[in-house]
């Protein structure tokens, strides 16, 4: 176990020194910065989940990775995970949430995009507050009780 939290720290560690990456005031993001951001790096976690229950079809793991991206399964996590996070968190989701954006919901209803929006929002704050874990912890908790983690 420690060898892996120092094999993350040294791929942080150079994931930041070699981008020249400075630190950063997540406060002073807008809440739909940290939902660009947040969009990307939830996709890339729910990604790597696919990918670890072995090889299969790309295009099923397309499908099976959309479903889980998308804005109304986003609104079913953070429904359920709404009660478990602290002041700062429901903060971020709410800011999120409540951010006026000029797209619209494609494929969703308007309170499941400002919700994902929010959920979005966290995770962009999350990550850019270096809170990894937590952020991990978050998704897999969530993903659990909805039932999508197996």
């Amino acid at each position: 176990m420690e060898e892996s939290i120092t094999t993350q720290l040294s791929f942080i560690d150079h994931f930041k020194n070699s981008l020249k990456l400075g630190e950063v005031d997540v406060r002073t993001y807008s809440p739909l910065v940290l939902a660009y951001i947040g969009d990307a790096v939830y996709e890339v976690v729910i990604r790597t989940k696919v990918i670890n229950h072995g090889s299969m079809q790309v295009n099923k793991m397309h499908k099976k990775s959309s479903s889980l991206v998308k804005a109304e399964t986003q609104a079913s996590l953070i429904k359920v995970l709404e009660e478990e996070l602290t002041e700062e968190e429901l903060a971020a989701f709410k800011r999120g949430r409540n951010a006026k954006s000029v797209s619209t919901a494609k494929n969703a209803s308007v309170i499941d995009y400002r919700m994902a929006t929010g959920f979005e929002a966290l995770i962009g704050y999350l990550y850019l507050s270096e809170q990894y874990e937590r952020m991990i912890t978050l998704i897999s908790h969530g993903l659990e009780k909805i039932g999508e983690l197996e």
